[in-house]
């Protein structure tokens, strides 16, 4: 088997709480090696985010908890007081040999302590240096500290999101997990990795990678934000309806409720045939999607009151046989318990000094020649420090000495 797709990767992870760290996860999972710098004693700001923790088998308290877990696998943890000069020292000596160094402190906190791109440029021509920010490097916002919810509200996706307008409970919602940080985070991997491609295929030049959720969440309203450029109004909220073909939206059963996404003029025909109404297919005013779109609220309640009569498990059956896109709405337990997620690995089991089958998500992407098969845990702060710090001529007793100053 190949080594993994990274291997022979180093990077340097000052990144805390979400999108940065899962940013370098992600890199870690495909063969970095990543050397995550925490603060002595309290670690990365996530680890004190709340329950649940990993019980201790002693009952003593600690901050392993779900926040850090989900974003930290396959990473080094090093304690590092980077407010003191000898801590600062210490950062600059591991960056001279990495490939990347990724931080996520408001614009211009690190300059201070000689940590900047232009800093570590200096004594690192060739490294890649990844800023994750609220708001970016540049513009009249980028003092500002930022997380996932303003963002998902400044940025527009609340306005788009949540019950249809009239509909009890109408008006902006934020979306569940914290999808802007995640997707700050994948476009973080991409463009470290544009960066490593072309400090290898120009010359080794690096280069500083500035990438913002404010800029993230703007991009990743796609078609919604299109519609605004092209016609200056801003779409309206459609709740669990679809964002293309016509019909699409949860339906309300006997028993339970369903997602189905009529997406072509083909399987609304066969849909209505599913639903025992096929006149509504030859029906002028729903003939075409466009047509169903104009009449859409119309085309929904016809449907709403179709799939009343039977149950969930009746309703997605019939429609897989006829090829329309349909699901149940599940929970977590559901998901995991999926016989198409379980067969495709979605979760994974790690040895954890505190739980010894721990369960992870596995890395969604999946290689045919370099597949990411071994997992290891989040570490617990600091475990590496001693190894790590030996590897740039700190022996045992002078890491003991800083240990004792509370250098690292």
């Amino acid at each position: 088997m190949s080594a993994l797709p990274l291997s022979g990767i180093k990077i340097l992870d000052l990144t805390r709480v979400l999108a940065g760290p899962l940013s370098a996860q992600m890199l870690a999972d495909l063969g970095a090696e990543v050397i995550k710098i925490e603060r002595p004693g309290g670690g990365d700001d996530a680890r004190a985010f709340g329950p649940p923790y990993l019980k201790d088998p002693e009952g003593k308290a600690n901050n392993n908890n779900s926040f850090y877990l989900c974003a930290n696998r396959n990473k080094k943890s090093v304690t590092v007081n980077i407010a003191t000069p000898e801590g600062q020292d210490i950062v600059r000596e591991l960056a001279k040999s990495c490939d990347v160094m990724m931080e996520n402190y408001k614009v211009g906190d690190l300059k201070r302590y000689r940590l900047d791109y232009e800093s570590i440029k200096a004594i690192n021509p060739g490294i890649i240096y990844c800023s994750v920010t609220g708001f970016g490097q540049t513009g009249p916002y980028a003092p500002r500290a930022g997380y996932d919810a303003i963002l998902q509200a400044m940025g527009g996706l609340m306005s788009v999101t949540g019950h249809l307008d009239g509909e009890p409970g109408a008006g902006p919602m934020k979306v569940g997990p914290s999808i802007v940080d995640y997707m700050t985070g994948m476009n973080s991997s991409i463009g470290i990795l544009a960066a490593l491609y072309h400090r290898k295929a120009n010359g080794g030049e690096g280069q500083h990678v500035d990438v913002c959720l404010f800029d993230t969440v703007i991009a990743s309203l796609s078609h919604y934000a299109q519609i605004f450029l092209v016609n200056g109004q801003t779409p309206p909220r459609r709740g669990t309806w679809g964002n293309g073909g016509m019909p699409a939206g949860v339906f309300r059963c006997t028993d339970g409720e369903l997602m189905l996404v009529v997406g072509n003029d083909g399987q609304f025909q066969r849909t209505c045939g599913v639903l025992g109404a096929p006149e509504l297919a030859t029906d002028p005013k729903f003939l075409k999607n466009n047509d169903r779109v104009v009449h859409g609220k119309e085309i929904m309640a016809i449907f709403a009151g179709l799939f009343l009569k039977k149950p969930v498990a009746y309703w997605l059956e019939e429609l897989e046989k006829a090829g329309v896109p349909s699901g149940p709405i599940n929970d977590f337990s559901q998901v995991f318990n999926d016989p198409h997620v379980q067969s495709r690995g979605m979760q994974v089991k790690v040895d954890h000094p505190l739980q010894h089958d721990l369960s992870l998500i596995r890395n969604a992407i999946t290689f045919s020649g370099t597949p990411v098969k071994d997992y290891r845990a989040p570490p617990l702060l600091g475990a590496d420090t001693k190894d790590v710090l030996a590897t740039i001529g700190y022996d045992d007793a002078k890491v003991e000495t800083l240990k004792a100053q509370k250098i690292v």
